[in-house]
């Protein structure tokens, strides 16, 4: 008997040093996700894309708090008829806040198609919750970062409300500015001017972006990410690299800086970019440090 309960009193001892154990790994890692953040008042807003929701926005909103750059982060609704749901609030002086942007109407199914969409209807709902944030908290510039369609509602918005609001940063994940393959790009179809990023083919949404050239905020960085599955279609599944990076052509002799950042491999589908650890780390990085 005795034994035994020497040997059960050994296994308890055991099993509580791996607990401690466990629990000072899991707090060494914790720590080392910190990163030096810059601490700021301006809010950054995430858009997500088509037939999407905010849930698309969570992995990377997670990923900056454990990294921390906040502790303020709210939600909201925008409806089909551009009004606005706050689901949460800000606190007063709030560091680095964010605010995970939900659109009803996902799909811009008010639209006769999907090109005018974006600037009739697309625009206005990026304008409607940038609008009803900054007027409910006095905020004076912003941050943006969207993916797939919300980089295209994004652009319209540049496009119809020029310098109306001082956006400081612009993330651009996995934007189809000169097409969607399977729709109206094949794989390898896109090609760009080696120097200037112009595409040899110019689809119309990418034509109705063609004023950011003379009129895209010179204030605003630009942080363009695309994904390639380095599967022979250069694309990340949907977007092809060259219609992604297409926007150069549009902003870079106007943006304060533009950069590109290409994500490879299975993680670089266009599904996959908002739940991927190495675009975590760029947006943390361009936006907070």
């Amino acid at each position: 008997m005795k034994v035994r309960k020497k040997g059960l009193i050994i296994t308890i001892i055991g099993i509580v040093v791996l607990i401690i154990f466990f629990l000072g790994f899991l707090h060494q890692k914790e720590t080392s996700n910190k990163v030096h953040v810059v601490a700021k008042t301006t809010p950054t807003f995430f858009f997500h894309g088509w037939g999407s929701s905010y849930h698309a926005e969570e992995d990377m909103v997670k990923a900056a708090e454990h990294a921390g750059v906040t502790n303020d982060v709210i939600r909201i609704n925008v409806t089909s008829k551009n009004k606005v749901i706050f689901h949460g609030k800000l606190k007063k002086n709030a560091k680095n806040p964010i605010i995970e942007v939900n659109f009803d109407d996902n799909k811009l199914a008010k639209a006769s198609n999907y090109t005018t969409g974006y600037d009739t209807i697309g625009a206005d709902y990026v304008n409607t919750a940038l609008n009803a944030v900054t007027k409910k908290y006095h905020y004076h510039k912003v941050n943006i970062v969207a993916h797939s369609m919300g980089n295209l509602e994004t652009a319209y918005y540049f496009k119809k409300y020029p310098n109306k609001l001082h956006v400081e940063h612009f993330v651009s994940i996995a934007g189809h500015y000169d097409g969607i393959i399977g729709m109206n790009d094949e794989p390898n179809e896109l090609k760009l001017n080696k120097k200037t990023g112009k595409p040899n083919i110019m689809r119309s949404e990418y034509r109705g972006l063609l004023p950011l050239r003379k009129t895209f905020p010179r204030d605003t960085r630009v942080l363009n990410i695309y994904g390639n599955l380095e599967d022979g279609t250069s694309s990340d599944g949907d977007v092809g690299i060259n219609s992604a990076k297409s926007l150069k052509y549009l902003v870079k002799n106007r943006a304060k800086s533009y950069q590109e950042l290409m994500i490879k491999g299975k993680n670089a589908q266009h599904s996959k970019l908002h739940d991927n650890n190495e675009v975590n780390r760029a947006i943390i990085k361009f936006l907070w440090e």
